[in-house]
């Protein structure tokens, strides 16, 4: 029997080039004091004045309990609050700080400075042949949620 070699299979490629994009990055955020996964919260919360937990969860493919852990740490680095929803006095409501509000654009400037430090090296033909074929996939798969690791 014939055993395949990982360099056989196309995860391994695509795991190659994920890892090394996404630890560039992580790198680069957690000098600025936060984590991959903070700044997916920050830059998805950016887009609403404030948001519910389970929205929020909704939108980024996680569980209420990680958003909530994940609002904690962001409300210790005052870059989150969270207030009672005025519609709703028991339910709680997620809003960016000014200090997160003005941390997103600064964040969003390292996330375009990384991907086209990798992806430059493609032809801007290339490029939109790969994208088109992993959001392809994405769709084919109905794979859902936002990358935070």
């Amino acid at each position: 029997m014939t055993i395949s070699h990982l360099e056989d299979h196309l995860g391994y490629w695509l795991r190659l080039v994920s890892n090394a994009v996404s630890h560039s990055f992580a790198r680069q955020v957690e000098a600025l004091g936060v984590t991959v996964a903070e700044w997916v919260f920050l830059r998805t919360l950016y887009n609403y004045d404030h948001r519910s937990p389970s929205l929020l969860a909704g939108q980024m493919g996680m569980t209420r309990g990680a958003i909530t852990k994940l609002a904690d740490r962001l409300i210790a680095k005052s870059l989150v609050t969270r207030t009672a929803d005025p519609e709703d006095g028991r339910a709680q409501t997620l809003a960016l700080t000014p200090e997160g509000r003005a941390k997103v654009p600064v964040l969003a400037k390292l996330a375009d400075a990384n991907d086209a430090a990798f992806f430059d090296a493609l032809s801007a033909q290339e490029r939109a042949a790969l994208e088109q074929s992993l959001k392809s996939l994405i769709t084919r798969r109905h794979l859902s949620g936002i990358p935070t690791n």
